[in-house]
């Protein structure tokens, strides 16, 4: 049986909430100096942000009231509106920093790789939760078969964003099938999928080549920077709004940089407080996803929980150059505003499932 809850899950709220804040302070602190040079106003990036946070907050208001099990007739028109619109940025895309990744409506733009990754989660959630038979391997092909359209067209010019929906097709795969030897050659064709796709482009195998040796390319600055203003930060940091490397040392410390600049003004113990937030919220995620009343609300939250988990992973890893830069933003602090749309709209929707649990069922 299935019984509604009526509230949402709190702390799950005030951890997204937090985040938010934190992102918005973070942000004006990190863009101020770029915005002035850039725009001759120091808060141009912080006002269009804000802007983006409030709808985003109407969208997770908005999506927190539905009763998520409306989604699933759903789940199939947006996942075709967003190949749509992955098709249409191959062809009248907006070019940036040598990326075609933006669609312009007027005077607005937007990314519709961010899209995706919520239409992904909830087809994923649809089709594997449909499907009577949820171990075997058709199931698995089923899941592949329907994420690699999107796949195929977000990773022509987005390979990051290709590699964190092969990630979230995986850990949903591998909750409602929990055994290791069909992972084995998953990952196996996954690295495979990866490695063709780096060979497409020069620019992806420089990458590397930059990676192992940084100082040896020009394009290894912005990653030598960032290691700088994480090493001078020390413990404690040189205080909220005192970053050097900001002022123009790391190029767009705005974006998927901006770890390092935390790490710079708040140090080692604010950023691992930070990073101790995003692993509260993954907590709450599991909760949710536990005792949600059916399947299909359990994999939307996994999906969800899985999305963050692996972007916050990948986006320390790029800043700290445990792995080649990738450009993953870190979710609710970067400069992005249809990033932080939809994952507020995300996060609605894991508040949405959080309304309802199972009969007698108890965890804290």
């Amino acid at each position: 049986m299935q019984k509604k809850r009526g509230k949402p899950d709190y702390c799950l709220l005030a951890a997204v909430l937090f985040l938010t804040a934190f992102g918005l302070i973070t942000l004006y602190s990190t863009s101020a100096y770029n915005g002035e040079v850039r725009f001759g106003d120091s808060a141009y990036y912080f006002k269009k942000q804000l802007f983006a946070t409030c709808l985003g907050l109407a969208s997770m208001y908005l999506v927190a009231q539905l009763d998520y099990h409306l989604l699933w007739q759903a789940a199939v028109p947006v996942y075709l509106v967003s190949l749509a619109l992955s098709g249409a940025v191959l062809l009248v895309g907006d070019t940036y920093n040598g990326s075609r990744r933006w669609l312009s409506l007027g005077p607005l733009s937007f990314q519709p790789a961010e899209y995706a990754k919520l239409a992904v989660i909830l087809l994923l959630a649809r089709v594997v939760s449909g499907r009577k038979n949820s171990r075997g391997p058709g199931m698995i092909l089923a899941v592949m078969g329907a994420i690699l359209p999107i796949v195929a067209l977000v990773g022509t010019n987005n390979l990051s964003t290709a590699v964190i929906i092969l990630g979230i097709a995986v850990i949903m795969i591998f909750i409602s099938n929990p055994r290791y030897l069909p992972f084995i050659w998953l990952g196996l064709a996954g690295s495979g999928f990866v490695a063709l796709f780096l060979g497409m482009e020069q620019y992806r195998l420089e990458r590397l080549a930059v990676w192992r040796d940084p100082e040896s390319y020009d394009k290894g600055f912005q990653t030598i920077q960032g290691l700088y203003a994480i090493g001078s930060g020390g413990m404690f940091g040189k205080g909220l709004g005192n970053s050097m490397q900001k002022l123009g040392f790391v190029p767009e410390a705005q974006n998927d940089m901006i770890f390092s600049v935390i790490c710079e003004e708040l140090g080692l113990v604010g950023a691992v407080l930070l990073l101790l937030v995003f692993g509260f919220m993954l907590w709450r995620f599991m909760v949710t996803a536990i005792r949600a009343a059916d399947l299909f609300g359990s994999l939307l939250v996994s999906g969800i929980m899985g999305h963050i988990a692996i972007q916050v992973i990948l986006n320390v890893a790029v800043v700290t150059n445990s792995i080649p830069n990738t450009g993953i933003t870190l979710p609710f602090i970067s400069y992005g505003g249809t990033s932080v749309l939809f994952l507020l709209s995300e996060m609605g929707l894991a508040l949405s499932v959080s309304r309802w649990q199972k009969e007698n069922f108890s965890i804290y």
